[in-house]
């Protein structure tokens, strides 16, 4: 695929602000990988791209929370095994899946989204004093963790926001500890969705790599906010980028 300078002055922005948004809460994907498309990469190669700078994001948020203590390491790790083969998976079943028939599923998907995001409270909470890690703590996480590794790889956005959302509601853990396992977790799964569309050509990696240096950025802001509570302006943002994608999506395949 050829792509254009000028459709990074589209990506760039909005993967920084995917950054910022995916330390907070998750989800930063919600915003990333629409920005791909809007840009005009073909479905495939959106998701292979922004894979990767997703990773080069991710890694950040991973090693501030893993520094900060919110990172239980056997539990990350059970976690990210269960994961990377379920990102695996996914990652090779959506390859199979035609570039029409993801945008078919995106009218379905993105409204969805929309409003769950809209009526998450996980997008508004600060946090709470953190829980004890017993046997069905563990296996809370690897169920969790292979489901949406799955997801992430079959397709992703919202997978960091959904597993927060599942590891501090179901498996127990405190907000911060669930964060963090959920960074350890994403930034595997992106990892493995890499290889997986390297292989078969559909990852671009400059644009990729660029995108993933404004990636970086959000990132690490965005880590520092948590510490401050900040997520009360990631819902707004997110909405607004669902609103651009869905109409983009409209667009292609009615216009």
């Amino acid at each position: 695929m050829e792509w254009q300078l000028t459709q990074l002055l589209i990506v760039c922005p909005l993967t920084f602000l995917g950054g910022l948004i995916d330390a907070i809460g998750g989800g930063g994907g919600l915003v990333s990988l629409p920005a791909f498309m809007i840009a005009g990469f073909p479905v495939h190669y959106a998701i292979g791209t922004n894979k990767i700078s997703s990773a080069m994001g991710t890694s950040i948020a991973f090693t501030k929370f893993l520094i900060d203590g919110y990172m239980p390491l056997k539990l990350s790790a059970c976690g990210v095994v269960f994961a990377l083969v379920g990102s695996s998976l996914g990652a090779k079943t959506a390859l199979l899946i035609s570039d029409h028939a993801f945008k078919i599923m995106m009218l379905f998907i993105v409204p969805i989204t929309a409003l769950y995001v809209f009526k998450s409270q996980s997008l508004l909470t600060e946090g709470r004093d953190s829980q004890a890690i017993t046997s069905r703590t563990y296996a809370v996480c690897v169920l969790i963790a292979f489901v949406l590794g799955f997801y992430d790889g079959f397709y992703g956005p919202g997978a960091g926001t959904f597993m927060l959302l599942l590891l501090a509601g179901v498996a127990k853990l405190s907000v911060q500890k669930a964060n963090g396992v959920t960074k350890a977790i994403n930034f595997a799964t992106n990892l493995a969705a890499i290889a997986v569309y390297f292989v078969n050509g559909k990852a671009i990696f400059i644009p990729g790599a660029v995108a993933g240096i404004f990636c970086v950025a959000g990132n690490y802001i965005g880590a520092k906010f948590f510490e401050r509570g900040g997520a009360r302006a990631v819902r707004p943002v997110i909405l607004v980028v669902l609103a651009l994608f869905f109409a983009r999506v409209v667009y292609d395949l009615f216009i």
